[in-house]
């Protein structure tokens, strides 16, 4: 591996096989004194710095949970048929595995969020890795309902205690002018990983109808364990990846007053020799704040705008995002008269819907600088509620299959472009830009929790609501939630584009 090589008033030079191993194991010469160079700030040296290695590595291992986070949400819909055919499971039973990871990623969220600012973003992550291995295992082999559930649970921990650690490590260390783009696009992995779980979907369908062509048991028994299977093996490939490179904010380090620490951070982080001082980033009045000052006057309009949007967004996100393949198959293919044969074509569908995920969410990367966060999230909210209209309509109407399957798809591009477009990618990108250093994975991760609750709601009633008063209903009132979201945005609005800091005032 090539080495990272600077050339500095003093000599510095880092092998990448001794980064990979332990920070405490570089040997660099740090610069005492340097009369003529500008002292600047971590931040200001931050803001003018190209794209490192380093910040490209931290960004690419925040996207491989997040491709995880995306897989194991979605995956359950293709794999819930199965499992409710395997296991004889009713509404509340289904509703329960649905919803079981949503849980554990609103306690992961919200307690280990707090946790993160306390003891560093590179300790939880390394319990946070562990964690999904062990827990992603569990759900492979589950033996019963309870079982499944409670593994479910502990990876939903593992994924909500990776919101506040990625959006904090991505926001804290790339350039100000990079961060927008980056974050989002390190979400978009959450779109990658859903529609890896629609192909995974379809080719253990596709290999069960090759292998047993008859009987549907063998494919009840097991597909869904080979299809959880691929998430283990997903895991297994970004723990790795994870553990080759292990590496903490040097923010973090300067908001606890650590400038030994945040200086080797740093100089590994930009590449160059760097030492900071309290002359060159003194110390923050907002180095001492806790989790209870989310809540005081000065940040609780922030709080408000990073949660209520993103709580009302995951009731229909992922209401609709686990159902996806159940709603496919309930409006457009009715016709397929086997289980294996309704379930593949709700895979493809699937698969199909969610490439517009993709699609939306490299849109909010163009326009994310351009239109900004408050603006992008209003109209993505607004066309979230056509796509939903859209696709309520198709469940009232009577119309031949060809006409009814267009109109549904038509639906769900809509909604799924405009909510990767908008407020899918700026809830994640606010949590985190509205929020200082010493509380920002506390403040991402609160609002995480509050969105998984949002989650939960949805996940959890949505099959209640769809059993006893049918699609159009659900797809109505998950309608008007998307506009209220919109409202809310527009009335707890904070603007944060070109900030390198998160607004710290109060709000009239």
């Amino acid at each position: 591996m090539s080495a990272f090589s600077n050339a500095t008033s003093n000599s510095f030079r880092i092998s990448y096989s001794e980064l990979r191993t332990q920070n405490s194991k570089l040997h660099f010469m740090l610069p005492t004194s340097n009369p003529i160079a500008p002292r600047l700030s971590f931040e200001q040296r931050l803001d003018a710095s190209h794209l490192t290695r380093p910040m490209k590595w931290l960004w690419a291992l925040s996207a491989g949970l997040i491709l995880l986070d995306g897989f194991d949400f979605f995956i359950i819909g293709v794999a819930l048929p199965f499992l409710q055919q395997d296991f004889g499971l009713g509404t509340a039973e289904v509703g329960a595995i649905a919803v079981a990871a949503l849980a554990g990623s609103l306690v992961g969220a919200l307690i280990l969020g707090p946790i993160t600012d306390r003891v560093g973003r590179q300790r939880m992550l390394v319990v946070d890795v562990i964690l999904f291995l062990v827990a992603t295992l569990g759900t492979v082999v589950a033996w019963n309902v309870a079982s499944l559930v409670v593994f479910r649970f502990l990876v939903g921990v593992a994924i909500g205690a990776d919101y506040p650690i990625s959006v904090a490590y991505i926001t804290e260390n790339v350039p100000t002018r990079l961060r927008g783009r980056m974050v989002i696009g390190a979400f978009t992995f959450q779109a990658v990983g859903a529609l890896l779980g629609a192909l995974t979907g379809l080719v253990v369908i596709y290999g069960f109808q090759v292998v047993y062509p008859d009987p549907v048991q063998p494919a009840i028994a097991d597909a869904w364990r080979w299809m959880l299977g691929v998430g283990l093996i997903l895991a297994i490939a970004v723990g790795i990846l994870r553990f080759s490179f292990l590496l903490e904010s040097p923010s973090y380090h300067l908001a606890r007053g650590e400038y030994d620490a945040a200086s080797k951070a740093a100089s590994i982080l930009l590449e160059e020799a760097i030492a900071l001082t309290p002359e060159t980033d003194p110390p923050n009045p907002t180095s001492n704040l806790n989790f209870g000052d989310l809540f005081s006057p000065a940040y609780r309009r922030n709080t408000l705008l990073a949660s209520i949007p993103w709580f009302l967004q995951d009731i229909a996100t992922y209401g609709i995002g686990i159902f996806t393949p159940v709603i496919l198959a309930a409006l457009a293919f009715t016709a397929e008269d086997t289980l294996l044969a309704q379930q593949f074509a709700a895979a493809q569908g699937s698969a199909i819907v969610d490439l517009f995920l993709v699609v939306g969410f490299v849109l909010a990367v163009l326009l994310i600088d351009r239109l900004g966060r408050i603006p992008l999230q209003i109209f993505g909210f607004l066309g979230m509620a056509i796509g939903l209209a859209i696709l309520a309509i198709a469940s009232l109407l009577q119309l031949p299959s060809a006409w009814n399957l267009a109109i549904v798809f038509s639906g769900f591009f809509i909604y799924n472009l405009m909510m990767n477009m908008g407020p899918n990618s700026t809830t994640f990108l606010l949590s985190g830009e509205v929020f200082p250093p010493s509380i920002r994975a506390s403040g991402a991760g609160f609002a995480g929790a509050i969105a998984k609750a949002g989650a939960i709601l949805g996940t959890f009633i949505l099959p209640f609501i769809r059993d006893t008063g049918g699609e159009t209903t659900l797809l109505f009132m998950l309608m008007l939630v998307c506009v209220l979201a919109a409202g809310m945005t527009y009335l707890l609005r904070v603007e944060v584009l070109r900030r390198s800091n998160p607004p710290q005032t109060d709000h009239p």
